[in-house]
């Protein structure tokens, strides 16, 4: 397979799982009493939050370039290894898409269903972190690399209360704005092979 037929089946196969958490989200929240819909919606104030709660999150992901510790060198590795040659090829439309279907689809699920989810069982507090605690596991692609992204999922969460509304569009925008600039990121440090 050339570069680019792998690149067309990682963007086929990644759009199709995000997409499939949307189902994922909707099955589980109806089976909970829980419109995972319930709190996204168009706001000004959403929107700013997500285009202005974005760049802490890509300063941290610049800063972590610069980091010499072995264990961060690991997932920059690994990153490189696992979506470098997926990436590469791709045009920023689709990594502009595909990070969009992320950022909604993960949101939705997380902070629309299980981080709800939770709070009504055990508080606000427990649903903040346990509902990021899962968040970071599904993403253990690494032990350091889960406690980022539980980190990145706390962030998230509270940037879904910011302001005087509770609104998923913020969080999304945030982490489908983040996944975009990274996926950016991985793909012009990747080298091909030749």
């Amino acid at each position: 397979m050339t570069d680019s037929n792998n690149s067309t089946q990682f963007f086929k196969t990644a759009c199709n799982f995000e997409g499939s958490l949307i189902i994922v989200a909707a099955v589980l929240g109806w089976l909970a009493g829980i419109n995972p819909f319930e709190q996204l919606f168009f706001s000004e104030q959403a929107v700013m939050v997500g285009l202005l709660g974005t760049a802490p999150l890509f300063l941290f992901f610049l800063g972590m370039e610069r980091v010499k510790l072995e264990s961060i060198r690991k997932i920059r590795q690994l990153l490189s290894d696992t979506l470098g040659g997926s990436l590469y090829p791709c045009q920023w439309t689709d990594l502009f898409f595909l990070s969009a279907i992320a950022g909604f689809s993960e949101e939705l699920l997380f902070r629309g269903l299980i981080q709800p989810w939770m709070e009504n069982a055990w508080g606000g507090l427990i649903g903040l972190v346990g509902s990021n605690i899962i968040f970071g596991l599904v993403h253990a692609v690494t032990p350091l690399y889960a406690v980022l992204a539980m980190l990145v999922g706390i962030y998230l969460g509270l940037a879904l209360d910011f302001g005087d509304e509770r609104n998923l569009l913020g969080p999304m925008i945030i982490h489908g704005l983040y996944d975009f600039l990274a996926f950016l990121m991985i793909m012009r440090a990747y080298k091909p092979k030749t």
